[in-house]
């Protein structure tokens, strides 16, 4: 088994971890790593893509490696992003879940 299928394979399976994730973990800090294990499977398996195109004849093309960078930095900021989005909620008072039935009733509601 060379370097590239391993490689290709263990993003295979980040991707799929990352999908299981997304699916079965309700609390939204898990589906958030979730995504980014997702992500780094997506980034992992492109980047072999490209670099099995360049050991077979094709012109070695630095557009892959720059798609996958780029998207390295927007998955970063999209992660800082969500984890503040889940420490504000978390601050007002909200229950960070996505399940309607785990979250408490209001108290100022007077029912």
């Amino acid at each position: 088994m060379t370097a590239g299928t391993l490689a290709g394979l263990t993003g295979a399976m980040l991707i799929g971890f990352g999908l299981y994730g997304l699916l079965i973990h309700p609390h939204p800090l898990r589906k958030v790593l979730a995504f980014n294990l997702l992500g780094s499977g997506v980034f992992l398996v492109f980047g072999i893509i490209a670099r099995k195109g360049a050991a077979a004849g094709f012109e070695a093309d630095p557009v892959p490696q720059a798609m996958v960078i780029t998207g390295i930095v927007v998955a970063f900021a999209a992660t800082a992003l969500a984890i503040g989005l889940i420490l504000r909620l978390v601050a007002t008072g909200g229950q960070p879940t996505l399940d309607p039935g785990d979250q408490a009733p209001n108290e100022g509601d007077g029912k």
